[in-house]
């Protein structure tokens, strides 16, 4: 099983974050200026939907052909659990590593979310009580312990609803022969 899960796992995150090295450079360069939340959630979707080939890779190989939900789920979150600790740790390489982006992402990112929030009409007490909150939460950002949880939080739900659906689809009992 370790095998399995470390390469499916390792994989995921390694395509996790080139995907996350990309979308931040067509943000950086115009190219991508809306939906980039978007964009990286259907990322995670597809990267993680590695989970349901790594199941089902220790399925066939290491269960005869048959596996419980449970065991199945097991292999899954394993899988989840080290494509987002690749995820986590790359975004802390990324943050603290490339120029200007420690300074400035929670910056724009706020920027961003009060551009948004102003060309939808919201009200400006709305808008004050969201800048206020991103001020706290800039604040919390700078602890890097609770920026790896807030990354981790990010991606590690979304691996655990692909290993609950894939354990689910891919669960298969051993048929017994007919006495």
């Amino acid at each position: 099983m370790r095998k399995i899960v470390l390469f499916y796992g390792t994989m995921s995150g390694l395509l996790m974050v080139l995907m996350f090295v990309i979308t931040f450079y067509l943000i950086d360069q115009g190219i991508l200026k809306e939906h980039s939340e978007l964009l990286g959630y259907a990322t995670m979707l597809v990267v993680l939907s590695l989970i349901f080939f790594g199941i089902k890779s220790f399925r066939d190989k290491h269960g005869n052909g048959t596996i419980t939900f449970w065991k199945g789920l097991k292999v899954g979150l394993a899988i989840a659990s080290i494509a987002s600790f690749f995820y986590a740790t790359g975004w802390e390489v990324y943050y603290n590593g490339m120029p200007g982006v420690k300074e400035n992402f929670m910056n724009k990112y706020t920027d961003s979310l009060i551009a948004k929030m102003k060309q939808e009409g919201s009200a400006q007490e709305k808008i004050d009580a969201k800048i206020k909150e991103m001020e706290s939460m800039k604040e919390m950002y700078k602890n890097p312990f609770i920026r790896y949880g807030m990354t981790l939080a990010e991606i590690f739900p979304v691996g655990l609803v692909i290993s609950l659906i894939s354990a689910g689809v891919l669960r298969k009992k051993e048929i017994l022969p007919a006495a």
